[in-house]
């Protein structure tokens, strides 16, 4: 067996994941898939979702794919901390959409021993970063961008292009306000 791609896994400690991209790159489908996966082996799993995201359900987490997954709704990341309970392994979508404080739960968790995944858009529709992301991103210890594919072009996606004409940060929506658009196809301005 070739060793060289497998990774050291922290052993009495816990940590924090952070899956990032541009909408429809398959975040939450990989938050999913990370959680299942804690489940088989018979970890305790706890998963979250902002208030605020009530696109495909009030109560699960749920990719652009329609997989799913049963979640707790929390107003305000503190909340986290309350109904994490026992569980080894938290799960929290869709992080840009909770405040500043996000950063110190999650520290929190991962230095009581918990294992802390959570996916979300690094980057706003006009390309800048979507806080708290970029913070998470500084104190993760495992990190992955994903990528979705260019509506215009078909390259490497990594920008969310917004396609109504509303200039308010946060808009809750899906295919009928976004697109997913490489660095050359995206117009912040359209």
């Amino acid at each position: 067996m070739d060793t060289s791609t497998l990774h050291n896994v922290p052993r009495n400690t816990g940590w924090v994941e952070v899956i990032c991209g541009c909408m429809f790159s398959g975040k939450t489908e990989e938050l999913i898939r990370r959680l299942r996966r804690a489940q088989i082996a018979k970890q305790e799993v706890a998963v979250f979702k902002p208030k605020i995201d009530v696109r495909y359900s009030h109560d699960n987490i749920t990719s652009h794919s329609e997989q799913s997954l049963v979640a707790q709704v929390v107003e305000d990341a503190s909340e986290i901390l309350s109904k994490a309970g026992d569980a080894q392994v938290i799960g929290i979508d869709e992080g840009q959409f909770f405040k500043q404080n996000l950063i110190e739960v999650c520290n929190q968790l991962a230095d009581s021993g918990k294992r802390v995944i959570v996916a979300g858009l690094d980057q706003d529709y006009t390309g800048k970063p979507f806080e708290p992301m970029p913070q998470l991103l500084a104190i993760a210890e495992y990190i992955t961008k994903t990528l979705a594919i260019c509506v215009v072009c078909g390259n490497p996606a990594d920008r969310t292009q917004r396609i109504v004409n509303q200039r308010e940060r946060v808009i809750v929506g899906a295919k009928d306000i976004y697109e997913a658009r490489c660095r050359k196809c995206h117009d912040p301005l359209l």
